[in-house]
């Protein structure tokens, strides 16, 4: 269980450079038109436009880049660290669930497999299971039919499931209908394929099946579920109908392959009957799958996950680790890019508070509640550490605590998955957390983009007027250069008159 981040911070333009960048501009600006007019060349008006509007503006503009700059590094932060604390509670969730941290029982016989029921509490497994049947499915099979494509007529069946009455020979001779009302099955294609596609489109409690054997006939094999009250009849609704030779009960040409019937087992000395070969509820916390009948009591016990427990806790510790020091980097007073962010903040003081909190329910003096009576403790940057020795003890003596500690227990919403999850759901909160942040800090920045929309209309129009204004100046300027030029070639000419 590991997550990584990492985080930088992006350089952003200041007011101080700015300003800086307005004077150079300017000061280039002047410094061109008096030596445009000093030279008595052209004046660049394009350029010498284009850089005293950016010097008007250069400033706004370069607030309002630093402010987007510092945006978007706040953007990604929130983003970053709501993935963080998502990754490291999926984790955690997924160790708690995936039953490698849970108690599990253990069977003495292949005959009878033993499994701990998710979030229940196997504890000191000690029970004794005797199977004398298992349970079965009432089954019946067609007679052989020449063409599988062949149409053996249309109609409907009824289809009435019960509890089974068989002779000795194991041949039908009723059906008690049960709760559940027959059910019609209307066939419109009466290949075997046609009506096995009818019955199973039904989902009606029985199973259809068309098996071939090596001649290319082939049968219809029907198949109901385990249980005493699963048998049942398939009766066509036309007795004289090619249907009716696939009838299923009391006289019925078809043969039954095996008949329905309940589980018999004895748990402890107390012998039950299940419809099923899958048990849940005759061994607390424990799923028993019934393989075989025994001949002898199956002994289940169970086995403790101690070396799981230690290394999940050292793995929790690492991952939690560098969880908490991103969120710390990020939230830092001085250089963190969410210094100001509540979330952010918040997050920190849930994480930091963790080690105290209650995840076990008891009131008996003495037993473990929280990470730091285990031996987890925090150091003094805020990270976490394991004292080996007291989590060992603690293991030792109270095994079922621990374990609910970091295993999804039934009933134990304080297990530490579920605080972890609590504070993921929180930071991620589009209302008050994480979520809510980078809405805000979105909006900001749509805000920014139509105060730069205002500065670029502004930009424009003084761009516009500066022009005008700078044409109407060279047209002057060339006027008195004209003037100027014809002074002086009368002068020139006067004196040479004088000579």
């Amino acid at each position: 269980m590991t997550t990584t981040t990492a985080t930088t911070s992006t350089p952003t333009p200041t007011a101080t450079s700015a300003t800086a960048t307005t004077n150079s501009v300017v000061k280039s600006a002047t410094q061109q038109l008096l030596t445009s007019l000093n030279s008595g060349s052209g004046i660049d008006t394009a350029s010498l436009v284009t850089q005293l509007v950016q010097a008007q503006f250069a400033a706004k503009t370069a607030a309002l880049a630093a402010k987007n700059s510092t945006l978007t590094t706040q953007i990604s932060a929130t983003s970053t660290l709501k993935n963080t604390i998502t990754t490291f509670s999926t984790a955690l969730g997924g160790l708690s669930s995936g039953g490698t941290l849970q108690t599990q029982p253990v069977s003495s016989s292949s005959a009878v497999s033993a499994s701990a029921i998710s979030g229940a509490r196997v504890g000191n497994l000690t029970s004794s299971v005797s199977v004398t049947r298992l349970a079965t499915a009432q089954s019946a099979r067609s007679a052989l039919i020449d063409d599988r494509a062949a149409s053996n007529g249309t109609g409907s069946f009824t289809l009435t499931l019960g509890t089974g009455q068989y002779d000795a020979d194991g041949v039908m001779t009723g059906v008690a209908a049960g709760s559940v009302a027959p059910v019609r099955i209307d066939i419109t294609d009466g290949s075997l394929d046609g009506i096995a596609s009818a019955i199973n489109n039904a989902r009606a409690g029985i199973t259809a099946s068309v098996i071939a054997d090596q001649n290319g006939k082939a049968v219809l094999s029907l198949k109901g579920a385990t249980g005493t009250t699963q048998a049942f009849s398939l009766q066509a609704n036309d007795p004289a109908g090619g249907l009716a030779q696939f009838n299923v009960g009391p006289g019925a040409s078809t043969t039954l392959t095996s008949t329905a019937g309940n589980a018999e087992l004895t748990v402890d000395g107390i012998t039950v009957q299940r419809s099923s070969n899958t048990v849940t509820d005759v061994v607390a916390g424990v799923k028993l799958q019934l393989n075989a009948t025994t001949t002898a009591p199956v002994a289940l016990s169970s086995s403790r996950p101690t070396t799981a427990l230690t290394q999940a806790v050292t793995d929790f510790i690492d991952t939690y680790n560098q969880v908490y020091a991103s969120v710390r980097d990020v939230t830092d007073a001085a250089k963190g890019d969410l210094k100001s962010d509540s979330a952010a903040k918040t997050l920190l003081t849930s994480l930091q508070g963790l080690t105290t909190k209650t995840l076990v329910s008891t009131t008996a003096t003495g037993v473990p509640t929280t990470l730091a009576q285990i031996g987890v403790a925090t150091n003094r940057d805020g990270t976490l550490t394991v004292n080996a020795d007291t989590l060992n003890k603690m293991l030792a003596a109270y095994p079922d605590e621990v374990e609910s500690m970091f295993a999804a227990k039934a009933g134990n919403a304080l297990s530490l998955d579920s605080k972890i999850n609590a504070i993921q759901i929180a930071a991620s909160s589009s209302l008050y957390g994480l979520g809510a942040s980078a809405s805000r800090y979105t909006k900001a920045q749509t805000d920014l983009s139509v105060e730069q929309g205002k500065i670029d209309s502004q930009s424009d129009a003084l761009n516009t007027r500066l022009t005008q204004q700078f044409s109407s100046m060279n047209s002057k300027v060339t006027a008195y250069k004209a003037t100027q030029t014809f002074l002086d070639n009368q002068i020139k000419a006067w004196n040479k008159s004088d000579n």
